[in-house]
């Protein structure tokens, strides 16, 4: 699919636990967010998913571009 992965094991976790929550957002009302009007409400939920997909797929197409990569080289 991908010519190779980019997105190691920690980066991983972080980018699923932080897209989890920010998923999550839609469905709790945060009032210090209240303010921000529907590009708050639905933009971190889609931040979110991209998170959660590059995740999965382990590549980030932003690392790819500045050639970064948070896997080990062994």
């Amino acid at each position: 699919m991908f010519k190779s992965a980019n997105v190691g094991t920690t980066d991983r976790a972080i980018r699923l636990i932080v897209g989890a929550l920010l998923v999550l957002s839609l469905f709790v009302p945060l009032p210090m967010l209240s303010g921000g009007g529907p590009v708050v409400h639905w933009g971190l939920p889609l931040i979110g998913l991209v998170l959660i997909a590059t995740a999965v797929v382990r590549f980030c197409p932003l690392y790819r571009m500045i050639g970064a990569s948070t896997c080990r080289t062994d």
